[in-house]
């Protein structure tokens, strides 16, 4: 690690050597260094002299210990510069001419699951994409929370968003406070982790039941319709497989269905 001097009104940077940030993502993954050795088929005191700096890894290298250690694409990018070589993977818009084929299929997946409600979320839970039928459920939300880039986790929370018409509020809360949680232990955000301190740090008072007993997964109860109807969504996550751009391997696609009969009839009469 070292310190980059900087005028008086600037702020320091800490400087990490590629050894230390294999090691902080070794930790991380709670291995330890005989572990990550086997995994990558190097010999432990590889790994150590590469940790301590004294022994300067190839790309190959450090991108083979950072697959063994399931370091995220954008980190990856950031172990090659630290060892002195050129990023690896880009970083493009989906509606780039490079994305093209993988923002079509998106497309057509989202459109495809219509008429229940799909987006597409980026790692900030920002929302990507939608299909058609989401737009009933942010008919009354205020115009604010629905400037780009529209965050789903301060939509569903929000006073001014969903969390009216969210009949197990606390539930939705606290699965999105356990997703959150399990994605900034396996790669921290700086963004992504004031979002959760602003929205979703428990408080001493807060309990919550989470699932009943009949329900196979937790869904989200919504007040729906001017006759105190209620509509119950469970949801799945769809992500690319092998991506080799950091915009791709950050996307997931949520699709709810519906959770009971009830829900699934309105759906259909909505769509005849």
């Amino acid at each position: 690690m070292s310190w980059r001097t900087a005028p008086r009104s600037a702020i320091l940077v800490i400087v990490y050597t590629v050894g230390e940030l294999l090691r902080q993502w070794r930790n991380r993954r709670r291995l330890s260094q005989l572990d990550l050795a086997i995994a990558a088929d190097v010999s432990a005191r590889h790994v150590s002299l590469v940790e301590t700096g004294r022994s300067r890894p190839s790309a190959d290298m450090v991108l083979r210990l950072a697959d063994r250690l399931d370091v995220p694409l954008r980190d990856r990018n950031q172990l090659l510069l630290a060892a002195g070589f050129a990023p690896r993977y880009a970083e493009r818009p989906l509606d780039s001419d490079a994305l093209a084929v993988a923002g079509d299929a998106v497309g057509r997946v989202l459109r495809a699951h219509e008429p229940y409600p799909a987006l597409v979320l980026d790692r900030r839970w920002n929302v990507v994409m939608t299909n058609r039928a989401v737009d009933a459920f942010f008919a009354d939300v205020t115009p604010d929370l629905l400037r780009p880039p529209i965050n789903m986790v301060r939509l569903a929370l929000d006073p001014r968003g969903l969390a009216p018409r969210l009949v197990n509020l606390a539930d939705v809360r606290a699965v999105f406070r356990s997703r959150i949680a399990r994605q900034l232990a396996t790669a921290p955000d700086a963004e992504l982790t004031a979002l959760f301190e602003e929205l979703l740090a428990p408080t001493a008072e807060e309990t919550t039941s989470l699932a009943s007993e009949s329900d196979t997964v937790l869904p989200m109860v919504f007040r729906f319709g001017g006759r105190g109807g209620e509509l119950r969504l469970f949801s799945t996550t769809t992500t690319f497989g092998n991506p080799m751009d950091i915009t791709l391997a950050e996307l997931t696609i949520e699709s709810y269905y519906p959770a009971d009969a009830e829900s699934a009839a309105y759906f259909a009469e909505a769509d005849a």
